[in-house]
């Protein structure tokens, strides 16, 4: 006995890892129901040693579960979101559709476990975007021991952020551009197979994307509005694992061995910093992982009590299924929801 629970979106690259997460978790889902689109109806996807066929979320009756991981992208969660809370479940959505709403918790477990107690204004919880999620989760204990004043930050985004034509259309490059083929872009801006693109999103009338805005806007939602925040958004030519550049300014002077020590005994961080020519971390390590790592850190003495460091995770797990997966268990752990079985397991 456990939970009834949708994922809207199962065949896309996040939906998928949230099966599979679910299982990793062992979160207790007592029935598992795969949503797509009409054109995906019947389209099987695994779910442990099991398979699930995909049912058309037109047709889906949602007042029948008790959490819906919505991973669809914008235009569905803001045709559906709000209608399926209205219908009992709790929706936690990865899209950027909510994640603005004052009435919609923007949550991080980690981080702002307590903004759970306003899941039931809409049911609905946001989750934020991959790139703010992990940086998040390394700035809130350091900003518990010394207040932080500014952050300035350049990301180094893999394709995988884009979904599946992000993905295949590193592939396709990088094959054409050996066998000399067409390399013509489709899914991005520029070439993106060895190349870096310093844009992602749309730009705004400042000049900033609005993915770079995303991340300001959330830190100030989840962490403190008060923390200055400048972001510059790359897309790099890597299949999974997103990477920051991350320099702090903080309101007292704080070392790299304290902000080592504490970030060592922060929730969902590893800190992997020796100085030798392969102690960091990477994407290609932290892919598959749960972790947000933390290397690299060290003191920047062009300003008053700073620090530099890299931050590397996994954007399809910490930066999407793995937190929306938290979040389904923070609503479980806290007794923000029973299952319609009348069971509620507590994790640890």
């Amino acid at each position: 006995m456990g939970y009834k629970v949708a994922i809207v979106g199962a065949t896309g690259n996040v939906g998928r890892e949230m099966l599979n997460i679910l299982e990793e978790l062992s979160f207790p889902v007592d029935e598992l129901h795969a949503i797509a689109s009409r054109k995906s109806k019947g389209v099987e996807v695994s779910f442990g040693d099991r398979t699930v066929k995909c049912q058309d979320i037109e047709q889906f009756d949602f007042s029948k579960v008790d959490i819906v991981l919505m991973s669809a992208g914008g235009e569905v969660s803001r045709a559906w979101s709000e209608k399926i809370g209205k219908a009992g479940p709790i929706v936690i959505d990865n899209s950027s559709a909510f994640r603005s709403d004052p009435d919609v918790p923007l949550i991080v477990p980690e981080v702002n476990p307590d903004a759970v107690k306003d899941a039931k204004k809409k049911n609905i919880i946001a989750n934020p975007n991959c790139s703010t999620a992990q940086l998040v989760v390394a700035l809130k204990p350091l900003h518990d021991a010394a207040r932080i004043k500014r952050v300035v930050v350049s990301t180094y985004q893999s394709v995988s952020g884009a979904g599946k034509e992000g993905m295949d259309e590193l592939w396709n490059q990088t094959k054409a551009i050996y066998g000399l083929g067409d390399a013509t872009p489709k899914k991005f801006p520029k070439q993106i197979a060895f190349n870096v693109i310093p844009f992602i999103g749309a730009f705004q009338d400042d000049g900033y994307t609005d993915e770079e805005a995303k991340m300001w806007k959330e830190t100030h939602k989840i962490l403190d509005p008060s923390i200055k925040l400048t972001v510059t958004c790359v897309r790099v030519p890597v299949f999974v694992g997103h990477s920051e550049a991350v320099t702090v300014e903080f309101d007292r002077p704080i070392q790299p061995d304290e902000a080592r020590e504490i970030l060592r005994e922060a929730p969902g961080v590893l800190v992997v910093d020796k100085q030798e020519h392969d102690g960091y971390i990477t994407p290609v390590d932290a892919a598959g992982e749960f972790a947000v790592y933390v290397s690299r850190i060290r003191k920047d003495p062009t300003v008053e009590n700073g620090l530099s460091f890299w931050v590397v995770s996994d954007n399809l797990r910490k930066g999407a299924a793995l937190n929306a997966v938290q979040i389904a268990q923070l609503l479980d752990e806290t007794g923000v929801i029973k299952s319609s079985s009348g069971y509620r397991s507590i994790t640890v």
